[in-house]
């Protein structure tokens, strides 16, 4: 059976652990943060305010509600957070005030993997219910069925698909999404920081024919985009859409305490400067986490290495 620990306790531990701390060459903690809330700008709908006081969401953190007034304002955005720290709501809150003031409005949101744009869909789906109105919101992928197809093309305010999708199930059949194109709004753009590299080249030329294809029908649609932390949002954005874009990070979710620590696997030869395994390393530092029962999650570089974890 399983001895539950606290985070507290599996901290003192390690550190009062020869066996582990001769081996950290640097701990860094981060103090814990509050919230900073802001007021629900002005340009959100009472109807959609209701679906908020609904969820319990009586105000928004600085960064929702930031986004929010400057994707009214009519500028595409890049919005640049920590992971779990609301980023969702800076999109589809100004995409729902669009389609509440203009019903024929349309959205495209893009998600880099399938399995992200079905686990997203679920939330945003909860909120179109909630408006009781008529809003529809479809996911278009290779798992569409052919004859929910049309549908899709036709009565979707917001499609949601992936960049592979976009390239060769929607843009060479731009005459089919003729509803979509010309009312096109805003293109929602997740996980930006996934679009790097080669694979980032390519999005970027996908990305310049889809505004090519919005031009054609006459809709100049904004962009909204998100990203994990990283060192240069707005270039990459700029690089990608060719568009002028805001930034918004002030950052207003709160932040629990943070450890960060530099680990050197032990030495296990040292005539020939030999460390043990950091996957082994890795292994066995995980399991003390989760026989103490803490959530813990740990990434890998490949997808053998992760089932050695």
């Amino acid at each position: 059976m399983r001895k539950k620990r606290s985070v507290e306790e599996i901290i003192h531990t390690l550190k009062t652990d020869p066996g582990f701390s001769q081996n950290v060459t640097h701990w860094h903690t981060v103090e814990a943060k509050p919230a900073r809330y802001a007021p629900i700008p002005s340009s959100v709908p009472t109807d959609l305010v209701r679906v908020l006081h609904g969820r319990g969401i009586e105000q928004l953190y600085t960064h929702q509600a930031e986004a929010i007034e400057q994707t009214s304002r009519g500028n595409s955005t890049v919005i640049v957070t920590p992971t779990a720290s609301g980023k969702t709501l800076c999109y589809n809150l100004p995409v729902l005030s669009k389609m509440i003031e203009q019903p024929n409005a349309r959205a495209l949101y893009l998600y880099p993997t399938k399995a992200l744009a079905q686990d997203q869909n679920s939330d945003l789906m909860e909120m179109v219910e909630a408006l009781e109105g008529d809003l529809r919101c479809f996911t278009y992928d290779g798992d569409t069925a052919p004859a929910a197809r049309t549908k899709v093309r036709d009565a979707g305010n917001i499609v949601i698909t992936n960049p592979d999708m976009l390239h060769s199930g929607i843009l060479p059949h731009h005459t089919k999404w003729i509803r979509l194109f010309e009312n096109l709004e805003y293109i929602v753009v997740d996980e930006l920081h996934t679009y790097r590299g080669v694979f980032g080249s390519h999005v970027a030329n996908v990305f310049r024919r889809l505004k090519r294809i919005c031009a054609y029908y006459g809709s100049h649609p904004k962009w909204i985009m998100t990203s994990a932390t990283i060192a240069n949002p707005v270039e990459l954005a700029e690089l990608l859409t060719e568009e002028d874009v805001v930034l918004v990070d002030n950052n207003g979710a709160p932040q629990g305490k943070k450890h960060l620590i530099f680990y050197n696997p032990p030495v296990v030869n040292e005539a020939l400067g030999i460390r043990r395994s950091a996957t082994l390393e890795t292994k066995r530092i995980a399991s003390k986490l989760v026989e103490a029962d803490i959530q813990t999650i740990v990434f890998a570089r490949s997808r053998v290495r992760s089932k050695c974890c």
